[in-house]
């Protein structure tokens, strides 16, 4: 006990030779933060762009389009690959207008909208992209099954064999499901935790602005 009460002695001696940071210090050091996160989200989104670019390319899907025989199939398929881009690009605009917001503001009620703002895009970009995945998979399952023969042949046995049908269907859905469940943990382990930190930041400024 005697150990305890030197101990704190000892704190309220000292206690007034450290640093006390003023409100304005501390928002000064969450706004950078904070600039830093939304700064990040914007070159992530752009960096996931150019790798889902270059594995279009690399997998040749244009040239898998252009040989299809149906060209309503090519019109599906392209009209859905240029929807995806636009709405990405929109995505991407939204992360460098709050960078900018978030950057120059100077309000702390401002900044505390806007991080709110962001979070909230960067959620819905997350769910936008799950729900693409899902349905791009499900469009080329569909017409993988009508116009590819080697699978329109095996779809044939399903009227006299369902167990082949439900097995088929089966893990074809494990495999979509695998791939949400990749993508989600992807997003989850950089999206989320430049959320989370971002969140951190709007309770410190609450604490501020009371």
């Amino acid at each position: 006990m005697k150990e305890l009460d030197l101990l704190k002695k000892d704190w309220k001696k000292n206690e007034s030779s450290f640093n006390q940071l003023s409100e304005t210090e501390i928002y000064k050091m969450i706004h950078q933060k904070s600039s830093s996160i939304v700064r990040w989200i914007f070159i992530i989104s752009i960096i996931e762009v150019l790798l889902w670019i270059g594995i279009g390319v690399i997998s040749n899907t244009g040239d898998y389009i252009k040989e299809m025989k149906y060209p309503e199939n090519n019109w599906y398929l392209q009209f859905l690959d240029v929807f995806h881009y636009v709405v990405i690009i929109v995505f991407i605009y939204l992360f460098y207008k709050n960078y900018t917001t978030i950057s120059t503001t100077a309000s702390t009620k401002l900044l505390m909208r806007s991080i709110l703002k962001t979070r909230k895009i960067v959620q819905c970009y997350v769910w936008y992209n799950l729900a693409m995945l899902v349905v791009t998979a499900i469009s080329a399952i569909c017409i993988a099954v009508l116009y590819t023969p080697e699978i329109s042949n095996l779809t044939d046995q399903f009227a006299t064999s369902p167990q082949l049908a439900i097995i088929t269907f089966g893990i074809l859905f494990l495999m979509v499901l695998g791939l949400l469940a990749i993508l989600w943990t992807i997003y989850r382990l950089i999206y989320g935790r430049l959320l989370r930190r971002l969140y951190a930041n709007y309770n410190e400024l609450k604490k501020i602005d009371l």
